[in-house]
């Protein structure tokens, strides 16, 4: 469920396979380093794709999208995302050295290509004032089934702020999610709880949270943590901002 991919030779790190490494998670996501004029291009039969800039200058090309992005990096500017439903083709060009994170997941339904400026963002500060600010954050959420009802995923970023927790209280849901963790710093560090077990986060580390699992984590002074989290809606049943909190937890919402 905690894991610390690396690049291979193709500079892709595999966060995810439905059919392979974390199958629970239902999708498959990859990071992606691309050098100064390389492409990449996606499509499927049968899922739907989703491309999230992290950092560099990329020109996104489908089906009456033709949109340059730049992203100086994810602390400091907001995120660009591009999504396709199957049988549309994505081509991703590198015009700077960039970084992408590419999540896909079957869905039967089609829909026109999607762009998510930077002017789309929905931007919101959660737990400010709470338990001494001890749990603040800062959320950019991409899209969810409130602006993208016809989607199987869920796109948002977290920036936690320098020695606070977040995802805080202990919770869980129903649907797979998937944490992708970047620090600043390459020794930045933290810790991510799944249960009752504690795993330390580096630069780079993955967190696979099945279902009915809790999950929290925290973040040490000097070192502000950036994450990508993911969201699988499972059929019939869509992630609509679910969060059940551990009962052990509970008396801290009073």
């Amino acid at each position: 469920m905690f894991d610390y991919p690396v690049f291979n030779s193709d500079g892709e790190k595999v966060l995810c396979r439905a059919d392979g490494k974390n199958s629970e998670m239902l999708m498959d996501i990859s990071v992606y380093k691309l050098k100064k004029g390389q492409e990449k291009t996606f499509f499927s039969e049968n899922k739907e794709f989703a491309v999230l800039l992290t950092e560099g200058k990329v020109r996104f090309l489908a089906e009456n999208v033709d949109e340059v992005a730049e992203r100086s990096d994810v602390f400091s500017d907001l995120p660009f995302c591009v999504q396709i439903s199957k049988d549309f083709t994505l081509k991703v060009e590198a015009l700077e050295n960039s970084e992408i994170i590419v999540a896909s997941t079957l869905n039967d339904k089609t829909f026109p290509c999607v762009v998510y400026r930077k002017k789309d963002i929905i931007c919101s500060v959660s737990c400010e004032g709470r338990w001494e600010n001890t749990a603040v954050r800062d959320v950019n959420t991409v899209f969810d089934y409130d602006n993208a009802p016809f989607s199987n995923l869920v796109v948002g970023e977290v920036l936690a702020r320098q020695g606070r927790w977040w995802s805080y209280i202990p919770h869980y849901h129903p649907q797979p999610e998937v944490y992708y963790y970047k620090f600043a710093r390459e020794e930045g560090f933290g810790a991510c709880f799944i249960g009752d077990e504690a795993h330390t986060i580096k630069d780079g580390s993955v967190g696979c949270f099945p279902g009915g699992k809790t999950h929290v984590q925290v973040t040490a002074p000097g070192y502000p943590m950036y994450c990508c989290w993911i969201i699988r809606h499972l059929d019939g049943d869509p992630w609509l901002k679910t969060r059940i909190v551990d009962e052990r937890y509970a008396w801290l919402e009073k």
